[in-house]
């Protein structure tokens, strides 16, 4: 588990992708918003921090190594802490079945890379709730 960004009050995210560049750029997205972030390089990562902490949404991406997306997000929907949390699966495939093979893993929505920033932002919101600072307003 790498870095953690935001207030510590706000909805809880993990952002899990094996891409650095992508992981900042979504945590920034998301702390910017006021959600707390945390991050994980693979799979494995991110079943080990919700096993320890469980998080309010799940980010996931598909390609990755020790644990490809579809695998994380079946163990995530096979551990009693994290069986209903939400989780967004955003990936670059975009064949046809991706997004069938996503949902039938437990994904809630599946989004295709570069995903829009606002959007981004819309969607957490919806899944994990206001974030902290949208909160207090």
């Amino acid at each position: 588990m790498t870095g953690v960004t935001g207030p510590s009050d706000a909805g809880c995210v993990l952002v899990v992708d094996d891409a650095a560049t992508v992981r900042m750029y979504h945590s920034r997205l998301l702390a910017g918003a006021g959600f707390h972030v945390e991050q994980a390089a693979n799979g494995l990562e991110a079943v080990e921090s919700a096993l320890v902490r469980p998080f309010d949404l799940y980010i996931v991406d598909v390609n990755m190594p020790k644990m490809d997306g579809y695998a994380c997000v079946r163990a995530l929907r096979g551990e009693t802490v994290t069986t209903t949390a939400p989780i967004v699966m955003i990936s670059t495939e975009d064949r046809p079945g991706d997004a069938e093979r996503a949902y039938r893993a437990g994904a809630n929505l599946y989004l295709v890379k570069p995903v829009d920033a606002e959007r981004l932002v819309r969607v957490a919101t919806m899944l994990a709730g206001p974030p902290a600072g949208a909160r207090e307003r």
